[in-house]
């Protein structure tokens, strides 16, 4: 007897004492509605993609309608799908003007012969899919944009992201009457989304999505919509959804890493059992282990 269970998770960023109650409901609610498809008999797949499309639609998390601008101004988005009984994919990267690139990814993986799908060409099938056009002013959020026009040079950008002094440490300077200036400005953003889902069958299944990095180049795609980097699911052993550093996740293909080093029991598979830094499961998701996010 299988029980359904869904993992979601909201990015790794330094959450503000500000952001942390928003972050934390919109994680419960997505991973409750999905929960709800997935008793109903949905699949681990159309689980993971209404949880995702959830977080896509609410502003509070870097993807769909909380997407951040590259350094034109413009909003590129990247997502990716996979069904952990068939290991078939789609993804999406550097697509524009499109509210949920989850959906447009599992498009690629149900209705072309491709895995991935980028920039222009992605946005043409959209149209041949006649997926609806949105605004780009609709995909950012007031503080998104905020952001924007403080962050001016990509290094200050990921060091404020994913090397920001604890509040611990922020306390002590200010005690001693010192200013921290490794840290321009405080973190108010937000990172990748995704899900990992078991059904009812036991079937394994992932998605991840994001808007990408403040001030990131025109056309810069990071791990998200990369198969093996952003997200991996495999029935025989689990499913993967990671966040953090697009290019630093790239290089070492982080999600077939882990659950490589799950499905050879190393470290106790604790290398898979870490959630992100805003994740939330069902009542049911501790009974299968192996479905925990990066």
């Amino acid at each position: 007897w299988i029980m359904a269970a869904v993992i979601v998770h909201g990015g790794a960023f330094s959450i503000s004492d500000e952001m942390a109650p928003l972050c934390v409901k919109g994680c419960e609610e997505a991973a409750s509605e999905a929960h709800k498809a997935l008793v109903d008999g949905k699949s681990a797949l159309d689980g993971v993609e209404i949880a995702v499309r959830h977080l896509e639609d609410n502003p509070v998390f870097n993807a769909g309608h909380g997407s951040v601008f590259n350094t034109k101004g413009e909003v590129e988005m990247d997502a990716l799908i996979m069904d952990g009984a068939t290991l078939q994919c789609g993804a999406v990267g550097a697509v524009r003007n499109i509210g949920n690139p989850v959906s447009l990814a599992r498009m690629v993986m149900d209705d072309t012969e491709h895995v991935l799908l980028v920039g222009t060409g992605a946005n043409d099938f959209a149209k041949k899919m006649n997926v609806p056009e949105c605004d780009p002013s609709e995909l950012v959020s007031t503080y998104a944009k905020k952001r924007w026009e403080e962050f001016h040079k990509y290094q200050a950008v990921t060091n404020t992201l994913f090397n920001n002094p604890t509040r611990a440490e922020e306390s002590a300077a200010r005690k001693e009457g010192k200013e921290r200036t490794d840290c321009p400005v405080q973190q108010q953003g937000h990172d990748t989304v995704g899900a990992v889902a078991i059904d009812l069958q036991g079937n394994i299944a992932c998605a991840t999505s994001t808007g990408g990095i403040t001030h990131k180049m025109p056309g810069r795609v990071g791990d998200s919509p990369l198969i093996g980097s952003g997200g991996y699911a495999d029935n025989t052993v689990g499913g993967i959804s990671t966040t953090g550093h697009g290019e630093s996740i790239a290089k070492v293909t982080l999600a077939t890493r882990a659950l490589f080093m799950l499905q050879q029991g190393g470290a106790n598979g604790n290398s898979c059992s870490h959630s992100s830094s805003s994740s939330s499961s069902s009542p049911s998701s501790t009974t299968q282990p192996t479905t925990a996010p990066v």
